[in-house]
């Protein structure tokens, strides 16, 4: 599978917002905390166009009735991670021209996600965590860094059109890939946000 990487594109950032909006309509009740984070939300730093969304919530025992909410609507519940990633819970959002009924409204093994159907029928990827936790500072630190450092970010651009010329078996492989400059720079990043909070 191919990754593409496109350059920076402005509407990015109006995509999220009608997103954000649809969430906050769905999950008025949890009061959550919504950012745009990954590649879409840092300016003039090209990638895949997927919006990546973070929504922050109160408490992880919300999560049964997020899930049922989130599938009454234009998501797919990628249920096949809770196991590696207990805390968090990953939804897909799918082109408002995407016929729907095309895919399943949950995945519980990865060996039957159509990976090349859904990186073609997908807008956004949403990231559910409780608020404020070590996964969600790390998220939001990571993308301020890489607008603060105009550097590092040119960097991350150069790796990621380098590894979009091969051939991936799925976005967890392409995501393999980046692994090892993520951590480290995902590392000095959080250092850098706490000290710009104090």
């Amino acid at each position: 599978m191919k990754i593409t990487i496109e350059p920076y594109n402005p509407n990015w950032v109006h995509q999220f917002d009608e997103i954000k909006n649809e969430l906050n309509d769905i999950l008025v009740d949890f009061d959550p905390i919504i950012e745009h984070f990954g590649s879409t939300s840092i300016p003039h730093l090209a990638a895949k166009p997927v919006i990546d969304i973070l929504v922050g919530i109160d408490d992880t025992k919300y999560f049964r009735e997020i899930e049922k909410r989130m599938k009454s609507h234009p998501y797919i519940y990628y249920e096949v991670y809770n196991s590696s990633m207990p805390n968090r819970r990953l939804f897909v959002r799918l082109k408002d021209e995407v016929d729907t009924t095309l895919f399943p409204k949950i995945y519980q093994t990865l060996d039957n996600i159509p990976h090349q159907e859904l990186n073609e029928s997908r807008i956004a990827h949403v990231h559910i965590w409780k608020f404020g936790t070590p996964d969600w500072i790390r998220h939001i630190a990571f993308r301020d860094y890489l607008i603060a450092h105009p550097n590092i970010k040119k960097e991350y651009e150069n790796l990621k059109k380098e590894l979009s010329k091969r051939n991936w078996e799925d976005g967890n492989d392409y995501n393999t890939g980046k692994d090892k400059f993520i951590k480290t720079e995902e590392a000095k990043a959080i250092l850098w946000y706490e000290q710009q909070r104090q």
